[in-house]
């Protein structure tokens, strides 16, 4: 099968990595365009979007309106709103693609009721500071990936963490190729709210709607650069900006629960996600109150890591 793929790549003060991003991309003859997202960078990254733009025909740029900063949501929306080609494919700007990237792609999507496929990504470490932060973190693990091959529902149910033994793990947006016409049809974008966590908020809801497989597993298929100034390793595990981001994250998870009626098993899933890290954030008898009510009427609340969360936020330390 002949792929056609538009790759959407945010862009926000990225100049040391934005160009090797960039090459990683354009190897790949699939690739028709390369969409710069450019996000009101402040170190340079702009006149080398316009540089790269003007020397190749496949490298088109884009910014928001104001020419400000809207965050990774929001920039990859308009990547998105602007792409062209059948397919669609994301990475980051630090980040960069190996030669199998879309070697699973082009036997999958044969099959047009597949929406979506995933694959492993690896880890190039690009500091040491940067390598000490990410396996302080996230240990030493080779491949951000899942434990088994799986599709369908089977995707949506181990993001939410109802098949543990599946998905010990996670896909990383870097590897993940979507047919547009499949975000089209549910209208799904990137929570703009949402400055951390989008990328696994999109990933959730996207099994959701969609029919997603797994492609390439057990290797990597694309690199994440870990170097000093990567965010989310500058958030400390149950951290008050940990418990901040992870209220917002599921909060929004919440309310397209409700507004998309789900299925039971899944909705209250949902909501005691929600739920213990809305009562992590209050004080006092207030919590607790909100704690043994949550329990009586859902005991594995009292039993489980919901009760971890709800009771250790460091307001409380």
């Amino acid at each position: 099968m002949t792929l056609t793929v538009s790759i959407i790549i945010p862009v926000y003060n990225a100049s040391r990595f934005l160009r090797k991003s960039v090459d990683s991309a354009l190897q790949f003859d699939e690739v028709k365009e390369v969409i710069l997202a450019e996000d009101g960078s402040t170190d340079g990254s702009l006149a080398i979007c316009k540089e790269l733009a003007a020397g190749n025909p496949r490298i088109r740029l884009f910014q928001h309106p104001d020419k400000g900063n809207h965050g990774a949501g929001a920039t990859r929306n308009l990547g998105i709103d602007r792409a062209t080609q059948e397919f669609i494919a994301f990475l980051d700007a630090d980040d960069y693609y190996l030669p199998n990237r879309f070697d699973a792609e082009k036997e999958i999507f044969r099959n047009p009721g597949i929406d979506g496929v995933f694959g492993a990504i690896g880890v190039d470490y690009l500091s040491e500071k940067g390598k000490e932060e990410y396996q302080a973190k996230f240990k030493d693990a080779p491949l951000t990936t899942v434990n088994y091959a799986a599709e369908g529902k089977e995707v949506f149910k181990g993001l939410l963490g109802l098949t543990p033994e599946f998905f010990g793990s996670f896909f990383h947006l870097n590897a993940l190729t979507v047919r547009k016409s499949a975000l089209e049809k549910t209208g799904l974008r990137f929570n703009a709210d949402l400055r951390v966590h989008q990328d696994s908020d999109f990933n959730l809801k996207l099994s959701y709607h969609g029919y997603l497989k797994s492609g390439i597993i057990d290797k990597a298929v694309a690199m994440r650069g870990v170097h000093d100034d990567n965010r989310i390793t500058k958030i400390k595990p149950y951290s008050a900006k940990f418990y901040r981001n992870s209220l917002f994250y599921n909060e929004s998870l919440y309310l397209w629960s409700k507004a998309n009626k789900l299925e039971k098993k899944y909705a209250k899933k949902i909501r005691l996600n929600y739920l213990s890290f809305k009562i992590a954030h209050q004080k006092g008898l207030k919590k607790w109150i909100s704690f043994l009510l949550t329990g009586l009427k859902h005991p594995e609340f009292f039993k489980t890591r919901y009760r971890f969360h709800a009771l250790n936020h460091p307001y409380d330390q």
